[in-house]
């Protein structure tokens, strides 16, 4: 059955026709109908990705990324890294770098969070097993000097973005000094952790909505998911990805799953010789807290984001979800005396009364 196309919106009509000037020819080229373009899908970026079909039932996607606004040659350069580690990412058909577009081959439509089964955890390890899969294949090929580091000045600049975007912004909330300080004292402890831990390669939104169910799965469980959004990877803590994947933005599991696929990854890992660092070998509890360390990051980044997304880029679905990165930033901060003065402003912020001790202890 042969779709019918949705109208593709462009804002400028020298780039419209930049476009179809450049599609023409790849068009005839892989056998693709331009009359068959419509959206695949948009992304938090200035990206966006359409789709068009073939005549023997095949489809491409073909990425808009205006050169001014992204810069699309770490996208290949990553997806080339990606592919020698064995995973599979879109193959790279053309590129005009100028313009910013580029046509890439299709990996579906299916990512792993349309087929999570929510009701029902145990019914994705599967799933899981295979991210866990293509995660220890990427790290493996980690070398140094290859991608940029995920330094202290990353870190502290991504954790600026909670009081910038989240606190200032959002809340309309204007700190006062301890509120300032609080935050600083914080944040230079959370920097300490995170750059004490092992490096390897990150891609830093490692999670189901970027992970795609293949239509036709490989032979090995490394490539029964295809990997997407990897433009933005970085060499950095080992600890990152793991916590994006079990933390993530668009749906939470309670703790017990979270400590299962996470003690799967962990005892991969250490056969691999990737956890060789302190007692991490030995003891999954200290591997676990720097996880969490870890992880308490990445809440702070994202909750700043997606304010940022919807008031000053126009997407308001993402702060719709900023409520579970409250919630995984107390759940983090409720365990660690360290992070009790953390706890009391967000919970002050939110019009929250923070619980008595420590939910979980101090694990």
């Amino acid at each position: 059955m042969t779709p019918t196309p949705t109208d593709v919106a462009w804002s400028d009509p020298q780039r419209e026709a930049a476009f179809h000037a450049w599609l023409a020819p790849l068009a005839t080229e892989h056998g693709l109908r331009p009359d068959t373009l419509r959206p695949a899908s948009a992304d938090a970026s200035f990206r966006r990705y359409l789709r068009l079909d073939g005549a023997d039932d095949h489809s491409a996607i073909v990425m808009d990324a205006p050169p001014d606004k992204e810069n699309s040659e770490p996208f290949v350069r990553i997806a080339a890294l990606m592919r020698e580690a064995g995973l599979r990412v879109p193959q790279v058909l053309a590129w005009d770098a100028p313009l910013g577009f580029m046509l890439l081959d299709d990996l579906g439509t299916q990512t792993m969070l349309d087929v999570l089964d929510l009701d029902h955890p145990d019914a994705n390890i599967g799933l899981y097993r295979d991210a866990v899969a293509a995660l220890l294949r990427w790290q493996q090929a980690s070398r140094p000097g290859v991608l940029p580091p995920y330094d202290e000045a990353v870190l502290r600049r991504e954790l600026q973005l909670f009081p910038d975007w989240y606190l200032a912004q959002h809340k309309a909330l204007a700190l006062s000094d301890a509120q300032q300080q609080t935050l600083e004292k914080t944040f230079s402890l959370i920097v300490q952790r995170v750059l004490a831990m092992p490096t390897v390669y990150v891609h830093r939104d490692f999670m189901p909505r970027n992970l795609m169910v293949l239509r036709q799965p490989g032979d090995t469980p490394a490539t029964q998911l295809g990997v997407l959004d990897f433009q933005d990877a970085l060499h950095g803590p080992i600890t990152y990805d793991v916590a994006s994947l079990m933390r993530d933005a668009f749906h939470g599991w309670d703790e017990e799953v979270v400590i299962d696929v996470t003690v799967r990854y962990w005892e991969q890992a250490r056969k691999l010789g990737l956890m060789d660092f302190e007692d991490w070998h030995a003891d999954f509890g200290a591997f676990y807290r720097a996880v969490e360390w870890m992880g308490l990051q990445r809440h702070l980044k994202v909750a700043g984001i997606f304010a940022r997304l919807t008031l000053r880029d126009g997407k308001p679905k993402y702060l719709a979800d900023a409520p579970r990165f409250i919630a995984y930033i107390r759940a983090t901060a409720m365990r660690y005396r360290e992070l009790t003065p953390l706890l009391r402003l967000v919970d002050e912020v939110e019009g929250l009364q923070a619980a008595s001790g420590w939910a979980f202890g101090r694990a």
